[in-house]
Order: C-alpha cells, then structure tokens, then sequence
C-alpha cells in the first residue's frame, strides 16, 4: 500500500502525506457507515508512516473489530471517500502548478477538437483553446504538437480549466524572448505592440543600451531571429518599427513603410491628422484599412489620413468660415492650425470651453465660433455624402459595363467594336478584336472616324474623354 501511495504521489504530483491523510479519514467515514452513526469524531484512523500499519481508534480506544470484517457496503464507501479526496488533492496541485505558469510558453501535443475548441495535452494535463483564441485559417491534427502560452488557469467546479492561446499580443513577446536574448535580458524593451492575429502585427522596441539597434537585434542577421518567429506563426507579417517618445515621430514610423509629409496632433481629441502624398496614400492606409488600424492602436492616437489638397481644403474651409466672424483674428487660426485642429469637424467636436481657454478669448466669441462650425460641417457633410454617392454610383456603371463587354451582351461585331473603343478606349479589347480593328483602320481611315462618333452619340461625349472616364 505504501508503495502505491509513492507512486500516485510522483505521477501526480501530490504530496504523500495528503494522500495518508486521505486514507485515513476514508476508514473513518467506512468504520461509521458500519457502525451507523452520524458523530464525525467518534471514529479516528491512524496510519504509521513507515510500516503502514494501521490503527483504528472508537472515542480514543483501540478497536478490536477489524477493518476486513466491514463489509462491502463500508468498503465501497471507503472507496468513494478515498477516490474522492485524491482527486481533490490532485485538483489543487494542478491549480496550484498552473496557475503560477500564466504567461509560459508551452508545447504540447494536439488530442482532438471539441466544438470548435482545440484540445491539448501538455505535461500532465489537458487544457484547451477556444476559438477566439486560435489564429484563423489554423487547424491541427492529432498527435501534432503545437506552441502556445498558457493564457488563463480557472478553479471551476471539480475541474481545473487551462486556457490556452496564440492570438493574444502576449504570445509574440514570449517568443521574441524565446527568438531574441536582448528581449529576454531586458536590454531591448518592447514599448507597445498591436496585433490582428493570423494577419500582421506591430511592435515598437527601443534599447537601453545605445550600443544595441533594437530593430537589428529583433530582425537578426539576414532576417534569421524574424523568420523563425514568422514561421511559427504561419506568414503572419510583422512590423518591428523604433519607439520615440516623441507621438509625431512615433507615428510616422507606426505607419511604415508609407512616406509622411506632415502629422498634426490635436492633444484635446486624441487624434493625429497624417498628411501623405496621393502615391502613399493606399500603402499608409493599407489593406482594408490594416495599416493605419494597428497603428493607431500601436501608439494610441486616432489617426486621419488626408492627402496635401484634403488637408489644404479643410485648412481653407476653416479659415473662410471663421473669418466671416468678427473678432477672428489670422492669429487665432494659425493658433488652431498649431494645436492640431484642421477642420470645422475639429471646432464642432471641441467644444466652446477649449476655444475660450486655448484662445483667451470671451466665451460669447467660442459659442459662435462653434455654432459657425457647426453649420459649415454639416453643408460639407452633406457635399461629401452626396460625392460618395455620386463615386459609388459611377464606379457601378462601369462595372457593369465592362461584365456586359466580357460577357458578349451586345449585337453584332460593330457594336462589339464600338463599344470595346468607347468604354475601354480600344486597348483592352480582345486580342483578335484588337487585330481586326487595325485593319480596319489601315484599309479605310475614314470607317474608324465614323466609329468615333458613333461612340459620342452613344455615350454622350468625345471618345478619349469615355475612355478616361472609363
């Protein structure tokens, strides 16, 4: 007995001594289901911890029935007691185990799926990872062994939940650690990180040590440290970009790899209005809007992105409103330009109190200067709406018109012709199509002139201008 009590002590990790004590009180609770009685403190069992023998005491006094003479019913109880304590006592050694890993990278072999959770087993438990914490498009097999960081260690009921993860930011510090022994050693610092898992991630480090490039480091030789990091995580792209106290600076290097010609903070909003040039503007905003998204949650800014005339436009748009007002001096605007405030979106959202206080001036002058605003924004508002409409609506018809080219919904080579000339100025006809008209052209100058206005007519305009507008 005592031999096995050693051996559930090692593969459990539980301590001997409680699985003893276990023991004992289960012939306790056995000897009183014999006897039939409720007192807790009639019956008492002590067992030497070296001979495992056995001593069962009734108020003190050594028994001299013995335990084999209890029955089945008393031993079942023995039994149930017994199993019940033990995993108890394994229950909290796991919580207690466990619960000081929360953070710790661990690996661990895939068992199955369970409605939509993954289930793993690492060490000498199974944990699990829900779904919202898994990278998406991942999926395992059984036996596949997979990296994760214990997220969360939860007492609940008669079972210890460990959750698991690989979408949580915290997992990418874990494995810079692993990857980078600067990170581990403290010496590069990982300052902010914003990630969309399975997608991209950033992270702004910066070096105590001026002798150390925290991005070099972090990226290693030939991109080596970066590239076992990304493998792990599947192609997940990662941006390691240089922390500087400075938010305008932070920004500009957040919104990597695009090029910014100006950032305009508004400390009173929160916001960081970020002038690109029309070529940057797609590579700063980045894939449905993925770059200028993590950066904003990177340094904690909301940023806008406005190309030079957007912002120039919102300048003068600002400017003519709140000249009409008497008491608005040029002073006052290049103040408002200064403290970041771009737009009468700008003025509407401050409110009069910051005006007052930032501008020193009466308060009757910041209400009116807001009211102003106030109605310039929702004219603007309504012009910019009614752009986008008039946008969306344009870019539909030339879809439209180019499903019914490719699809052949047309009558006859001629219209085919005209109408590949006129909405897709001729050059992304069909390749054979292409040839024919050519030499048509050679052969009769004047039949591809007659094409041209028959174009206008269709279209309502000359056809170079269809084609740009196409």
């Amino acid at each position: 007995m005592m031999r096995v009590l050693d051996s559930i002590a090692r593969d459990r990790n539980v301590d001997r001594e409680l699985l003893i004590t276990d023991l004992e009180v289960a012939m306790a609770s056995a000897a009183r289901k014999f006897f039939n009685t409720l007192d807790a403190e009639e019956f008492t069992c002590t067992i030497d911890r070296l001979s495992g023998d056995m001593e069962l005491k009734r108020y003190g006094e050594p028994m001299e029935v013995r335990p084999e003479t209890f029955g089945r019913i008393a031993a079942q109880t023995f039994k149930q007691v017994m199993i019940q304590r033990f995993r108890e006592d394994e229950r909290n050694s796991l919580y207690e185990e466990f619960s000081g890993r929360v953070g710790e990278i661990v690996i661990g072999a895939v068992q199955r799926y369970e409605g939509g959770s993954l289930v793993v087993s690492i060490d000498r438990a199974e944990a699990f990872m829900p779904r919202s914490e898994q990278i998406p498009g991942e999926q395992f097999q059984p036996g596949d062994r997979v990296r994760c960081m214990i997220l969360d260690v939860r007492d609940v009921g008669n079972q210890v939940k460990i959750v698991l993860t690989r979408s949580h930011p915290d997992f990418i510090k874990r494995l810079f650690e692993v990857e980078v022994p600067e990170v581990a050693e403290r010496v590069i610092e990982i300052k902010a990180m914003a990630r969309e898992a399975g997608y991209r991630t950033k992270i702004a480090v910066s070096s105590i040590d001026s002798k150390v490039d925290a991005v070099g480091a972090c990226v290693g030789v030939r991109g080596s440290r970066i590239k076992n990091i990304v493998d792990e995580l599947n192609g997940e792209k990662i941006d390691i970009v240089r922390w500087n106290e400075s938010s305008q600076i932070l920004i500009q290097n957040a919104l990597k790899p695009a090029m910014i010609a100006e950032v305009s903070l508004c400390f009173e909003l929160g916001r960081g209005t970020v002038v690109v040039q029309d070529d940057q503007l797609s590579l700063a905003i980045g894939k449905r809007g993925q770059n200028v998204r993590l950066a904003a949650r990177l340094t904690g800014w909301d940023i806008d992105i406005l190309t030079p005339d957007e912002f120039n436009k919102g300048l003068e748009i600002m400017a003519d409103t709140l000249n009409s007002i008497e008491g608005v001096t040029e002073e006052m605007l290049d103040k408002l330009a200064a403290l970041g405030m771009v737009s009468v979106f700008d003025i509407e959202e401050v409110g009069a109190d910051v005006l007052t206080e930032e501008l020193e001036i009466d308060a009757a002058l910041s209400a009116t200067m807001v009211e102003a605003a106030s109605a310039k924004a929702k004219v603007v508002a309504e012009q910019q709406e009614k752009d986008r409409a008039e946008a969306e609506l344009r870019k539909r018809e030339e879809e439209t018109a180019a499903q019914q080219l490719l699809a052949g919904d047309y009558e006859g080579e001629a219209d085919a012709d005209l109408r590949a000339a006129a909405i897709l100025s001729a050059g992304f006809a069909p390749p054979h199509k292409q040839r024919d008209d050519d030499a048509k052209t050679d052969e009769n100058p004047e039949s591809s002139k007659d094409a041209e206005a028959r174009a206008d007519e269709i279209l309502g305009g000359t056809s170079g201008d269809s084609g740009r507008k196409a």
